[in-house]
């Protein structure tokens, strides 16, 4: 079948119009209009993704210090609470062997066990 120029849709004689009112086949500049506005709404959408995944790195970011600082600083204190009792049990030793001083021979084996 050949289809001639003028037999094809939206080129025909019978002269349709856009809501504009120009003919059905779009301009240059209206081709040029639309790929400017698409340019447009793409580096909008990318600015935004930009922004949004640069704000959730820094959440990220953020909370990986304070989880960090937390955990460091509850170390911190283990290390701390750990430190006195090895000084408390030291001191209790140290007293049981004063008060003890006929059985410095045991609390020494005792020790070293």
């Amino acid at each position: 079948m050949n289809i001639h120029a003028d037999q094809r849709p939206a080129y025909g004689s019978d002269n349709k119009t856009s809501s504009t009112g120009s003919s059905g086949r779009s301009t240059t500049g209206d081709i040029n209009a639309d790929l400017n506005n698409l340019r447009s709404d793409f580096n909008s959408l990318k600015d935004t993704m930009t922004d949004y995944i640069s704000k959730t790195g820094t959440d990220a970011l953020d909370s990986a210090k304070k989880t960090t600082s937390d955990v460091a600083n509850k170390a911190s204190d283990l290390a701390s609470a750990a430190s006195e009792q090895a000084k408390t049990f030291a001191s209790e030793l140290e007293r049981m062997g004063r008060n003890n001083p006929s059985a410095p021979s045991q609390a020494r084996c005792w020790w070293v066990l």
